[in-house]
């Protein structure tokens, strides 16, 4: 009898992302410090829904940063992904907006942000793999051009 309540605060909880401030968050444990060696923070467990199915999917981020005279909390990270993962998204998106608050905020030499999730979507309906994975990066600064001149010179090494 109480499905539809249960459901509705479901739906509450899974995208209580749309509620919460990810520059709010990182500004809230922001500190200056004169590091300038990266710092990565892996495997953060996320959870969020396909906006096209409406349907979960989950799995990890890798979020990597070069600061630039700031830097926040650990646990600000995991917590900017959860903001952006509880909301109904896509994960190339979800990956861009979580590199783009990192950025935005801390303006670091560098920001790198790799997602390894697995969609439902895929698995109970449609083309159902069970063991797909879909990884989606997005890059900037010194992450960005470190990636551009790797993939030169891959490219004109077969030129030789």
């Amino acid at each position: 009898m109480k499905t539809p309540e249960r459901q509705a605060k479901a739906m509450q909880y899974l995208t209580q992302g749309y509620q919460l401030d990810a520059h709010a968050i990182i500004n809230s444990a922001k500190f200056h410090e004169d590091i300038s060696e990266m710092i990565v923070v892996k495997d953060i467990e996320l959870y969020s829904m396909c906006e096209h199915h409406v349907l979960p999917f989950f799995g990890k981020a890798h979020v990597a940063y070069i600061p630039n005279g700031w830097i926040t909390g650990l646990s600000k990270i995991a917590r900017v992904v959860d903001v952006f993962s509880r909301r109904l998204q896509v994960q190339e998106r979800l990956t861009v907006q979580i590199m783009n608050a990192i950025k935005e905020t801390l303006n670091p030499l560098g920001v790198a942000v790799v997602i390894e999730a697995k969609h439902l979507c895929m698995m109970m309906r449609g083309v159902q793999k069970q063991n797909s994975v879909t990884t989606t990066s997005a890059f900037d600064g010194e992450f960005q051009k470190t990636l551009r001149e790797a993939n030169f010179k891959l490219i004109t090494a077969d030129l030789h």
